[in-house]
Formats: structure tokens, sequence, C-alpha cells
């Protein structure tokens, strides 16, 4: 699997989530899933992605039936 692997600031750069929004995320055990590499905690960017699409499927109201 060839994949990004973004940091915290690199996520919050891309998308629109704060770096203390991630941080409170990731202790509380929600959000996109992250790993511990290196000392650096680090985002898969298809995880990203794949939350991100999660997110709208749960909570997308509205729209046609």
């Amino acid at each position: 699997m060839n994949d990004e692997f973004l940091t915290t600031k690199q996520v919050s750069q891309r998308w629109p989530f704060p770096e203390g929004t991630l941080r409170y995320w990731r202790n509380g055990g929600t959000g996109p899933a992250s790993f511990r590499a290196g000392g650096r905690v680090l985002y898969r960017r298809s995880e990203i992605e794949r939350w991100l699409s999660e997110q709208e499927k749960t909570t997308t109201r509205g729209g046609a039936a």
C-alpha cells in the first residue's frame, strides 16, 4: 500500500481541524485513527479521507429521498 503519512500539523493545514482538536480527539479515542512512530503522531491520508466520508454519511441531513 502506497499511502501518505501526515503529521498533526500537516493534517490541520489540509483540513479544517485545528491541532488542538486533533489532540483532543486522539486522547478521547475519537476522530481519525493515528499512531506514533519515532516520537511523532502520524495519520494516514486514506484514513482521514475514510473517516471524513463516514462522518458525512452519519451526519448528512436533508436532500432528496
